[in-house]
């Protein structure tokens, strides 16, 4: 199945919809009930996630009737509700406001992302900046674009490879266990740079937009990888699971290395799970 431009330009809209009815007006306007804590301090949902999510899924719905509907703040009530995501005809993901840490500490680095995901496939994916009104868009086979608000698309590709003292990228090691958590934290030394911005959306947009090089995952939730996994091979990237299997919408552990290409992957996994 092949999501078209007529649907691609649906989907956008109506992030861009859910964005300007239920997230922007309560940025930076949260009160204290209005943000709460999942797992831990640091993982946090707001009244914007909630009714955000509410407001897409029901849209979905409308549209997509016979459609599995997987969002963030419905999985956190019914975890069971991912078991069917690579099996499915036809399935979405939703991550309603990525980066929440951010949007409740009223940083605006934050974004709206939506999969298509078809028999175990993702064929669609969309990330949505709500400030930046602009969204990266791709489906399968057509590539990557930014497309911005007034209707124009440009191509986007990752960037040309480069030795690891040269690469700037994000490592996700706080979402790890000891000893590996020390050992990607020590070895990201190894890089030029860092860039660790709580949030996905952004993380795969720079790096789709050849402004980073690489990312590297631990937590592998459908809604915080799929699109951006989709993007970032359509703009010419390639990634892999730590152990070098394929990233796929049924996986939701195993890590994640966000690389240029596959010689940059096996480069920049050596450099950081060195001894």
């Amino acid at each position: 199945m092949r999501f078209d431009e007529k649907q691609i330009d649906w989907l956008a809209g109506l992030l861009a919809e859910a964005a300007e009815q239920e997230i922007m007006p309560r940025f930076r306007k949260l009160g204290h009930g209005d943000i709460r804590q999942k797992t831990s301090a640091a993982d946090l949902v707001t009244e914007a996630d909630v009714n955000a999510e509410h407001f897409i899924t029901a849209q979905l719905s409308k549209q997509f009737p016979d459609a599995l509907i997987v969002g963030e703040e419905a999985c956190s009530d019914n975890p069971a509700l991912i078991e069917g995501l690579g099996e499915a005809e036809l399935a979405f993901t939703i991550d309603p406001v990525d980066g929440t840490f951010n949007f409740a500490s009223g940083v605006p680095l934050f974004g709206v992302m939506l999969a298509v995901v078809a028999k175990g496939e993702t064929v669609a994916g969309l990330i949505y900046d709500p400030v930046g009104k602009d969204w990266l868009v791709a489906s399968k086979g057509s590539g990557s674009h930014i497309r911005r608000a007034n209707g124009d698309m440009s191509k986007v590709n990752v960037a040309p490879p480069a030795d690891i003292s040269q690469m700037t990228g994000s490592v996700s090691w706080q979402y790890t266990d000891e000893p590996l958590r020390s050992q990607l934290a020590r070895n990201h030394t190894k890089f030029l740079s860092q860039i660790g911005y709580r949030c996905a959306a952004h993380e795969y947009r720079i790096i789709a937009t050849g402004g980073a090089h690489f990312a590297v995952y631990n937590k592998l939730m459908p809604w915080d990888h799929l699109p951006g996994a989709l993007i970032h091979q359509e703009a010419g990237g390639y990634l892999a699971r730590w152990d070098g299997s394929d990233y796929l919408p049924s996986h939701a552990a195993g890590g994640l290395v966000v690389a240029p290409n596959r010689e940059s992957w096996q480069a920049i996994h050596a450099a950081l799970w060195a001894e």
